[in-house]
């Protein structure tokens, strides 16, 4: 599948084709099982399936099909044969494209929940004329979609790395350390705050490493590697359970390769151990279908 082209036109004159409908319901995605994998709906209109969307949007084209996006009722029954998974859980049983543009519609659907109603005046938004904004016809005001922007840092010392549990984690795993930006902060300065915030450490050698959309509800998370550069782990008892250096072959339970955390070690395991044989298996947190 090809990635996800945005028109600039307007909405298709009739839903006389099938099309992608990405449907989410309090958050869940509404996903067919084949075996191990699942795909979105590919129908007319959700209509077909029974389903009356408290609003809908279209998003534009994928691999040549139209693609929609709606939101149900929490209480919406669920067409036989489908249920409604997380994201997270979806990651690697959607097919890539889809899921990309699920990532993308859980953004803009949470973000529409959140902004129905102007900032400035109050009075109820409507669809705006740019495509995924919303407008005030009382004063004007155009919103477009929040994004949160949080840098995320994988730490090295002496070929270990540094691995939190955070007090907020649902399950007991280790991820690197992150943090969101503040309002005049660069994100170099956020890295330097957050790790001795979180941590007391101080860091140097900050390198960018690459970025993911994390829609939970609408951060962007940029990452870094970085280097020790002194102190001791303190770690801030409101944010950190337990924090230490692990080397790549002795590992806590770590994330799932959904999230950029869990590439960002995968990438320390690797450099650390080319050439030295096979890599060792990686205890990983689950994911169940509710995530």
């Amino acid at each position: 599948m090809d990635r996800l082209i945005i028109p600039t036109g307007a909405l298709p004159q009739a839903k006389a084709e099938p099309a992608w409908w990405f449907i989410f319901s309090a958050g869940k995605l509404l996903a067919a099982p084949n075996g191990t994998s699942f795909s979105v709906p590919f129908v007319d209109d959700p209509a077909s399936l029974g389903l009356t969307p408290i609003r809908e949007k279209y998003l534009g084209i994928l691999d040549g099909r139209h693609c929609f996006r709606a939101e149900i009722a929490k209480d919406a029954p669920v067409p036989p044969g489908m249920g409604l998974y997380g994201l997270r859980y979806l990651f690697g049983r959607l097919p890539e494209a889809l899921h990309a543009v699920a990532v993308r519609t859980m953004h803009l659907t949470a973000w529409e929940g959140t902004a129905r109603y102007c900032g400035r005046c109050g009075h109820e938004t409507a669809p705006g004329a740019e495509l995924n904004a919303l407008q005030c016809p009382g004063c004007g005001l155009t919103a477009f979609p929040k994004i949160s922007p949080a840098v995320i840092v994988l730490v090295e010392r002496d070929g270990k790395m540094l691995l939190a549990r955070g007090r907020r984690f649902a399950l007991p795993f280790y991820s690197v350390l992150a943090g969101f930006v503040e309002p005049g902060e660069s994100l170099e300065d956020t890295v330097h705050r957050e790790i001795g915030e979180e941590v007391g450490i101080r860091v140097k050698n900050i390198r960018y490493f690459g970025s993911q959309p994390w829609p939970y509800p609408d951060s962007l998370m940029i990452g870094f590697t970085a280097e020790y550069a002194g102190g001791e782990i303190r770690e801030d008892p409101e944010e950190i359970v337990d924090a230490g250096w692990f080397a790549p072959d002795d590992l806590p339970p770590v994330p799932g390769k959904v999230s950029i955390a869990r590439k960002l070690i995968d990438w320390f395991i690797e450099k650390e151990l080319k050439g030295k044989g096979p890599l060792p298996a990686i205890p990983e947190r689950a994911y169940d279908p509710g995530e």
